[in-house]
């Protein structure tokens, strides 16, 4: 089942990649590149699932990830992350998120994680 999805990350490169993996099967229905602009745009859009990015300008995937969940106890939020940031996973586990991937995305874990999400 198509999911309405919202990427986040700082990086134009990471968003589009992301894009490309997702629009195969899902809708992304919208964007944002900090974690403000992305608590803003989640309650504007209504995303099924937010793909947040944990490092970030003006306010990290963490503090927005805690933010929406206080919010909306129902939001579904997979976390980007690069190698070796262990720590900051066991910290946006904590604020709430509900899976996450490893950059470089690739396409079966990116879908893998979704499916569990939805599932849940």
């Amino acid at each position: 089942m198509s999911q309405k999805i919202m990427v986040v990350d700082d990086s134009d490169f990471m968003r589009n990649l992301l894009k490309q993996i997702l629009e195969e099967k899902h809708n992304v229905i919208g964007e944002a590149e900090n974690g403000a602009d992305a608590v803003q745009k989640y309650f504007e859009l209504e995303p099924d699932i937010t793909m947040m990015d944990i490092v970030m300008p003006v306010k990290n995937g963490i503090e927005a990830t805690a933010e929406i969940k206080k919010r909306d106890s129902g939001a579904k939020v997979i976390m980007c992350t690069s190698v070796g940031q262990e720590k900051k996973m066991e910290k946006a586990i904590e604020a709430g998120a509900d899976g996450y991937i490893t950059k470089p995305f690739q396409k079966p874990s990116v879908m893998e994680a979704i499916n569990d999400v939805v599932s849940n």
